[in-house]
């Protein structure tokens, strides 16, 4: 037998002062089973930089027509597509031609600035897409099955903090070579 997701039910208040939104969120997450703690807590994370009524998650994991999160129009389109990780050109070329914003997150700082190394001059042609590294590290510890969490955002740092624990997440946006 399988193992299924583990869903978590999230209540998140974000105070985001870089875009004037402030707005709760209570959001149903499933965690994929081959999806660490730390990768999940970096969605959350990546939706509260992104938080819009019109955002949601998708099918998540290993779905290669959609992206983890994104925003559609009323008229179905996407106006913003989200992914994680060390993505090939090819999905971010296809994600640069279907959405009129695509948000790249890394955050895994090793493996994510030999990839930034590798890529940033072919990613330099997309002009819809940008690219940030999440420094994350100790996020995981926020992870309980229901999780009230206060978000405050501010220039390229967010606090991220439940009734037991705090964690700082610095935002960097990387830069593409012309």
């Amino acid at each position: 037998m399988a193992i299924g997701s583990t869903i978590y039910k999230v209540a998140m208040n974000i105070a985001d002062m870089n875009r004037h939104y402030y707005q709760q969120h209570d959001l149903t997450v499933a965690q994929h089973p081959s999806e660490n703690d730390f990768r999940f807590v970096v969605r959350l994370v990546a939706f509260a930089l992104n938080a819009n009524e019109k955002l949601s998650f998708t099918k998540g994991l290993n779905t290669d027509d959609e992206p983890e999160l994104w925003q559609k129009s009323l008229s179905d389109e996407i106006e913003l597509w989200v992914d994680f990780g060390q993505v090939d050109e090819k999905r971010i070329r296809k994600a640069c031609g279907k959405a009129k914003a695509v948000r790249l997150y890394t955050y895994s700082q090793r493996k994510s600035s030999v990839w930034w190394e590798q890529n940033k001059s072919k990613l330099s042609r997309y002009t819809n897409l940008s690219v940030y590294h999440l420094h994350a590290e100790g996020c995981e510890a926020l992870i309980d099955r229901k999780m009230d969490l206060q978000c405050n955002i501010d220039d390229d740092q967010l606090l991220l903090a439940s009734d037991k624990h705090s964690v700082t997440i610095r935002v960097e946006k990387l830069e593409t070579e012309p």
